[in-house]
């Protein structure tokens, strides 16, 4: 301090400056300055070193009043040596204090006697530069926002904490040690948390607890935080760095400081060899001389690997040192995986770290969080958050996001939806924006006008521009005042599901809590697909609502059936109708048939090949399709054509609802419905004479109860001579599929014929179907060996082509009205108003009407 006094007394100064009447933060901040300004050769000191040599004494004060205006003092630094920029080499002379620099400490001493302070402190300097108003320092700091009444507010705002600024600083000053080079790739937790820039950290005491006992240890000090992306590692940090602004520490961690290292700022540059190593050395130095900076980490690992090049040397390996010397102390924070890849497999550098699991959080203790951040969010985004919504936020996040971890999926829900809320809020309304379309259109026909020297034209053009112009400021200055007059809007349950649909492409009656109403009517509204087959209908409806109501285990699938029975009765549009009722669409079915899976090297197509083989790149057909879709039906399709190891594969999904591809990345089937469809013992079934399909059409339920008894006794010993019997114990039901009546064929034709008249609906023609022509396409579509498949191409080759063709040669035209009806065995008559089409193999002709 002397020789700054000394240096400062010898220049030729027309006022005498009494420097013991700086406190020692200020000296401090002349001092650097000084060397500042002769580290950059200029021959003057200026208020722009001045700051300089402020932000580079990293003063509490001066770190406080800025971090709580919102500055990054690191980009402030940047910005001021930018400006500064570097003097003429040959100049070797004491720097002299400039004309602004004297004004500037000439109103800091003013400022200091009118507060009645005893010293001219750092906030003195801070405001005598501001008050100058025509220096250097004054216009960088303006840019960044920075104005004399908002540091004259903030000033008051933390005095009002503390007694005073000279007790603040002797209470701080110890934490802040000048760390220059270190301060440019860092930020300052304990600063951010002094100036109230962090949120809030609620459920996580045991771990910051176990943090402060292992930072407290005389040897091996340094917690590593393990855990998932988003459990809440960064925030252990930012609540240990509150806990220190509060005192509630042990005595070994008062007085220090957390600054969280950026290692992307730390290697930015470093291109030639040495650099990166120089700046790394330059920062521990640093460290060691402060002696209280504990250095946070984010992604461990990325620092462990960092500055690797040819002939160099990690950052992992110049820590190790300064580790095992208690010189450098680090909490880092990294996944389980990465911590195993980067840090576990080198055993030097694992002993230095004591590891710290984060578990995630469980839906009660992130409601308890949201509950704490609500204010912030709600001050943010101008917008009221209800109960309903943190809760809805914290359940839907948790059921149908499986790809990240709580609480940051539900805070991302909770911040994304009051945004979404506020944004819709904020968008001018329709008849504004069409007034602002037409203004548009007029200014350019305008202007097209005057170049072709239209002026009359012109003149009209201009006359509507006004007008038009002041319809638009009326209705804007009107939708202006209606929205300063309503209440905030108000964030609920329905706009958080709505995100969740918007993020993960759920139906919306599927994310909406209150579907219990739909479930218990899942039977009715999947017959009016699947004709008969209640018996297999009222299983997979039950399994479903085991689900919802969370009586299953939660780890396994929502479902899993094995279906059996004749062909064409069902089994697989059964699966479409679950996708399709369940999750919104028939895009929701993942169906894999089985038939192409018959070899042992098949089964690793549904996992990913493993390493060394070709395809090891490419992603497993079943794990790829069940992580970008958890929500869907998984249908195995002849599934007792399958290769053993497949069976092998599917017993991990039935049992646990997971399976591993082949990097290890494990796909949750918890979301699932499996259903496995097999065709096996149909040949065995033979056939049934003409039960059920007598000309009168009529069965007897006592009929139809013994056919489904020998169907079961034929289908189910098969399954199990099949079918391993730990295969079996781990599916919910094999549900028995049973052979369709005659009027139940009628009912799937009456289900075809609909989408048939729909298509042509949307062409204005209607189709209209008699019943005899009904009974004729009945009789004509089924096979006793094959079910109710057939019937698909008889409504396509007798109605949809003959359709086709008179369309496309113009005797069905938009606006008929076409009757379809049965003209004598075998012919079916297509009439209009205008023509009378018949039915002659293999095409229609033109019949007179009669």
């Amino acid at each position: 301090m002397e020789r700054v006094k000394r240096g400062f007394l010898r220049r030729r100064e027309v006022t005498v400056r009494h420097f013991d009447r700086y406190s020692a933060d200020a000296r401090r901040s002349l001092s650097l300055a000084r060397e500042v300004a002769l580290r950059l050769n200029h021959k003057t000191i200026c208020t722009e070193h001045l700051l300089c040599g402020l932000l580079e004494a990293n003063d509490p004060v001066i770190s406080a009043v800025l971090s709580g205006l919102g500055v990054n003092v690191a980009r402030l630094h940047q910005a001021l040596e930018f400006v500064i920029g570097k003097g003429n080499r040959s100049l070797q002379s004491e720097p002299a204090l400039s004309i602004a620099a004297r004004h500037a400490l000439d109103v800091a001493e003013t400022e200091s006697r009118r507060r009645g302070a005893l010293e001219v402190g750092t906030d003195h300097l801070l405001l005598g530069m501001l008050c100058d108003g025509e220096g250097i320092a004054a216009g960088v700091l303006e840019s960044f926002g920075v104005t004399l009444e908002l540091v004259r507010a903030e000033i008051q705002s933390i005095q009002r904490l503390g007694k005073d600024y000279s007790t603040f600083s002797m209470e701080h000053q110890a934490r802040y040690v000048m760390t220059p080079t270190l301060n440019m790739v860092s930020r300052d937790l304990t600063g951010a948390a002094l100036a109230d820039q962090l949120d809030p950290v609620v459920g996580r005491e045991d771990e910051i607890e176990r943090a402060m006992q292992i930072l407290s240890r005389r040897g091996k000090n340094n917690p590593v935080l393990i855990g998932d992306a988003g459990v809440g590692k960064t925030a252990i940090a930012e609540g240990l760095a509150q806990c220190m602004v509060a005192g509630k520490v042990p005595d070994a961690l008062k007085n220090k400081r957390i600054v969280s290292l950026d290692v992307g700022l730390l290697t930015v540059g470093t291109k030639y060899r040495g650099d990166f190593e120089e700046r790394l050395k330059k920062i521990l130095d640093e460290i060691v001389e402060a002696k209280n900076v504990i250095v946070f980490v984010d992604e461990l690992q990325a620092l462990v690997g960092a500055g690797v090049a040819e002939g160099s040397i990690d950052a992992g390996n110049l820590l190790k040192p300064m580790l095992a010397r208690g010189e450098f102390q680090c909490i880092g924070a990294t996944t389980l995986d990465d911590y195993r890849k980067s840090i576990e497999k080198d055993p030097a550098l694992e002993r230095r770290f004591q590891p710290v699991l984060i578990r995630e959080m469980t839906v009660e203790e992130t409601i308890a969080t949201l509950q704490v951040l609500r204010p912030r969010y709600e001050s943010f985004h101008h917008v009221r958050i209800t109960d309903d919504a943190i809760v809805a936020a914290a359940k839907l996040a948790e059921q149908y996001i499986q790809s990240r971890f709580l609480p940051d999926k539900a805070i991302d829900l909770i911040d994304e939806a009051a945004a979404r809320l506020r944004v819709g809020r904020s968008v001018l309304p329709s008849d504004v924006r069409t007034l602002q379309s037409q203004l548009r259109d007029i200014q350019e026909q305008k202007d097209a006008a005057v170049s072709i020297r239209s002026f009359a034209r012109a003149s009209q053009l201009r006359d509507k521009e006004i007008n038009l112009h002041k319809a638009i400021v009326e209705k804007e200055d009107s939708w202006s005042l209606l929205r300063g007059r309503e209440d905030l809007p108000v964030l609920g349950e329905r706009e958080v599901a709505e995100v969740v649909v918007m993020w993960t492409g759920i139906p919306a009656n599927q994310v909406s809590l209150e579907e219990s109403e739909r479930l218990l009517n899942l039977e009715d509204e999947l017959h009016h697909r699947v004709i008969g087959q209640e018996e297999a209908v009222a299983l997979v409806a039950r399994a479903v609502r085991r689900s919802h109501t969370h009586l299953r285990d939660r780890k396994r699938p929502i479902g899993s059936f094995i279906f059996v029975g004749p062909t064409g009765v069902g089994k697989t549009e059964l699966a479409r109708a679950l996708a399709a009722s369940l999750f919104g669409s028939e895009d929701a079915l993942i169906k894999l048939d089985m038939s192409e899976f018959q070899e042992a090297h098949h089964a690793a197509r549904l996992v990913g090949a493993p390493p060394g083989y070709i395809g090891y790149d490419q992603a497993g057909q079943l794990t790829e399709a069940v992580k970008r879709r958890p929500y869907s039906v998984v249908l195995f399709d002849e599934v007792e054509k399958a290769h053993p190891k497949v069976f092998d594969l599917l017993l991990q999904v039935l049992e646990e609802g997971r399976l591993a591809d082949a990097k290890g990345r494990e796909v949750s089937f918890r979301h699932a419905l499996v259903i496995m469809t097999s065709n096996i013992g149909a040949e065995q079934l033979g056939r049934r004479g003409d039960f059920g399909f007598k000309q009168t059409g009529q069965t007897t339920e006592q009929d139809e109860r013994l056919e489904h008894e020998r169907i079961r006794d034929i289908l189910i010993p098969r399954v199990h001579e099949l079918f391993r019997p730990e295969f079996l114990n781990r599916v919910d039901d094999i549900v028995v599929f049973h052979s369709l009546t005659r009027a139940q064929v009628r009912a799937i034709l009456d289900l075809m014929l609909a989408q048939v008249q729909v298509r042509l609906g949307e062409q204005l023609i209607e189709l209209r179907i008699t019943p005899e022509a009904k009974v004729y396409l009945a009789n004509a579509g089924y096979d006793e060996e094959f079910g109710a498949r057939p019937l698909r191409r008889v409504v396509q080759s007798m109605i949809e082509d003959r359709l086709a063709e008179g369309v496309l040669r113009g005797l069905i035209k938009p606006g008929d009205c076409l009757t379809v009806d049965l003209r004598d065995p075998g012919h079916l008559l297509f009439r209009t108003k205008t023509a009378v089409l018949v039915q002659s193999e293999p095409k229609l002709e033109l019949d007179e009407p009669s």
